[in-house]
């Protein structure tokens, strides 16, 4: 064991939608402390993407991050000197963290146009079922599969 673990923080609702994953979004967005920034790339790739598809901004944020939260994933397992990617299944918060870790890195991977609307793509791209982070999460969940042989070191 490595002492007590962290215990949860409650988290505030956002302002706007009043819905505590978009206000988790913004934290996990914001880099430096700057969360005004942050609340302004998110408050418009959601507006920008309820333009697009014509949906809640709520709805969309919704389905995009069911589409791109993976549902098992490989950990690294030492077990008499070697070394094994064990498929381990995900938990709820982790698919969130996952998926907006995901929309993020992906969006502030390019460059050339403005960071929301990379975001405002990404998170369409999501909401459709196609892009780069859907096929992360098939990456994440063919990894596992192919490791299945070695789920009996999970414990």
């Amino acid at each position: 064991m490595r002492g007590k673990s962290a215990s949860k923080r409650k988290i505030q609702p956002d302002p706007i939608y009043s819905s505590i994953k978009v206000s988790q979004f913004i934290n996990y967005t914001m880099l430096d402390g700057k969360k005004s920034t942050a609340q302004k790339a998110v408050y418009s790739a959601l507006e920008g993407a309820s333009s697009i598809l014509k949906e809640k901004p709520l709805d969309i944020l919704e389905v995009a991050i069911k589409n791109i939260a993976p549902s098992v994933e490989v950990r690294s397992r030492r077990v008499g000197g070697a070394t094994y990617q064990v498929p381990v299944p995900v938990t709820q918060e982790r698919q969130v963290a996952l998926a907006f870790k995901c929309l993020i890195s992906i969006s502030r991977s390019k460059s050339g146009k403005d960071f929301k609307e990379f975001l405002t793509a990404a998170i369409v791209d999501a909401y459709k079922g196609e892009g780069e982070a859907v096929k992360k999460k098939q990456d994440t969940e063919k990894m596992a599969e192919a490791n299945k042989a070695f789920a009996h070191f999970r414990w």
